[in-house]
């Protein structure tokens, strides 16, 4: 009964937030704080699953400036934990299909974020120019997930090289964000679901004369590590 109420209430959520995520669009389309305040709605559900968010930003990330945000990316649920974690005048990288969504790939678009085709690679690659020069003449920060897909439990997947490619490209830092294990730890029937740590790394700036891949895997390394001991603070409580 506690899931089918959730789900219920969970439904109704989106489908407003996306009738006044519209209306918001409406009146200030592409505007550079429509995803931040958006985001803000979606975060505040949270609470509606059972758990307890408690982010941490590390000093130098607090007003860093534009920027290129990766974080891990782990199931549906994601809706709901990461996005309180999202900053002012940022916008997302999504695949293009979330565009034909009925309202939520609407709002998505207008909002402000950026559709890319990732199953054209000459198109995904001037996408990733153009999000570069909109991080250099807007002031905007992107938000990526670098892994390309939900990982379902299979931990911290391989990075693809696009998120480091437009910070080298935007000559702006890369701030990992790193979100605890949430695989099979939350249960729509069960009351508390425990606490779900979030913590933006510091800015890491990349040396253009380092590759991107290279860049990839050494924040890979980083942030899988961040996330064991996240998840040993899981443990622990």
């Amino acid at each position: 009964m506690l899931a089918f109420i959730r789900i219920l209430i969970m439904a109704l959520f989106i489908l407003v937030s996306c009738f006044c995520g519209l209306l918001l669009c409406v009146v200030k389309p592409f505007h550079r704080n429509n995803v931040h305040v958006i985001s803000s709605w979606f975060g505040s559900m949270a609470k509606m699953l059972g758990v307890k968010v408690v982010i941490t930003r590390h000093p130098d990330a607090q007003n860093t400036g534009p920027a290129v945000y990766v974080a891990n990316h782990q199931n549906s649920y994601d809706l709901f934990t990461i996005p309180g974690a999202v900053p002012q005048s940022c916008v997302s990288l999504g695949k293009k299909s979330l565009k034909w969504i009925p309202f939520f790939g609407q709002l998505y678009w207008l909002s402000g974020n950026i559709l890319i085709d990732r199953g054209n690679r000459s198109k995904a690659a001037g996408t990733i120019s153009k999000t570069a020069e909109k991080i250099k003449h807007k002031g905007l920060s992107i938000w990526m997930f670098p892994e390309g897909t939900r990982s379902y439990g299979r931990g911290l997947l391989p990075f693809k090289t696009g998120a480091f490619h437009t910070a080298m490209n935007a000559d702006v830092p890369v701030v990992p964000v790193c979100m605890s294990t949430t695989d099979k730890t939350i249960k729509l029937n069960r009351w508390d679901n425990g606490t779900i740590y979030i913590d933006m790394l510091a800015p890491q700036h990349l040396d253009k004369e380092i590759g991107a891949r290279e860049h990839a895997s050494r924040i890979h390394t980083m942030m899988a590590a961040r996330i064991t001991e996240l998840d040993a603070q899981v443990r622990e409580k």
